[in-house]
Parts: C-alpha cells; structure tokens; sequence
C-alpha cells in the first residue's frame, strides 16, 4: 500500500492512492456541469481527509469507455480506492454500475446499501440510486451519487468503512 496520505481515525494511521471519475451524458450541458460539481466534491473530501488523488477524470457516460477507464485506473495506476460519481441514476444513458459489474472480481453489496439507507433519511429520492462497489484486483471501486450534495453526505459516512475496506482487501487488516 502506499503510505502517501494520513486517515486519523480512532488512533489508525493508514494511506492510500484515489483515483476520482465523473460521468456525464452529453458535452457542454448541465449535466456536464453537475458531474463537475460533484467530482469537485469527492476532490475536496478525499483531500481534506488527507488522501493523494492518483487519477481525476471526466467522461460521458458510455458503459465501454467507463469500464476501459475503470480497469487502466485499476490495473496500472497506484490507486487503491476508485470512487465515481454519476450515471447510476434511473436515466435512459446511465451506465456506471453496468460498466463497474462489468470489470469487478467481487461485489461488495453492503456498501451502496448502507450509503442508500443513510441517504434515505435525507431524502426519499436515494431509493433511485442503482451504485454498485466491488473490487478489481486490490483496488476498491465504489459507485456515488451524481449531485454534489449527496456526494459529500455518502463520503461522510463512508469514509471510515472505505479505508478499511481497502486495508482488509490489501492485506493489511
């Protein structure tokens, strides 16, 4: 693992590698801008938690380039943790757990029933996310929610549960 970053979180240091992709339907639209918006939001969240984000990327939302992103993040960067934000709504081109079941070894069902469950209770609209998480190798993929705010609301509540999810699946837990 890669000890370029510092989670504090009861008396555990440990680090890891981000790699941050946002979906969006169509070039120039508002959609591109939410999927802007919220990727800026997992950036500042990783951040301030102190992680190093080894990737950062914005594509439209098209399940074969989604998946090929996915696996060369996966596959040659030092990420250990892929987190993507969009395209896991209920819309006609929303693809991103397609594309995600589509490259992960193992799939990790408590992680998008947890984030589902915490966001319920912030807003009834949380039943339509369909996000998936699984792992690819020893890296984390987990799908977020496409608007900036529930991004930053699953992060939240996430984040302890993801750095040792990536620890367990390393090794080193």
């Amino acid at each position: 693992m890669i000890l370029t970053v510092m989670w504090l979180m009861t008396a555990l240091v440990i680090g890891f590698m981000v790699g941050r992709i946002s979906m969006y339907g169509t070039w120039g639209t508002d959609e591109e801008e939410m999927g802007n918006e919220s990727g800026e939001a997992i950036m500042e969240m990783v951040e301030e938690a102190g992680f190093e984000i080894a990737y950062m990327g914005a594509i439209p939302n098209d399940r074969e380039v989604l998946a090929a992103v996915m696996t060369r993040i996966t596959d040659t960067f030092s990420a250990d943790l892929v987190l993507t934000t969009g395209g896991a709504g209920c819309g006609p081109s929303d693809c991103t757990p397609e594309a995600t079941m589509d490259i992960i070894e193992k799939q990790i069902v408590g992680i998008p029933e947890a984030m589902r469950a915490y966001t319920m209770k912030l807003t009834k609209r949380a039943m339509l996310n369909r996000s998936v998480a699984g792992i690819r190798g020893d890296v984390l993929i987990v799908n977020l929610p496409g608007k900036a705010q529930a991004v930053r609301e699953s992060l939240k509540f996430l984040m302890p549960e993801l750095v040792h999810a990536v620890e367990v699946i390393q090794g080193e837990a």
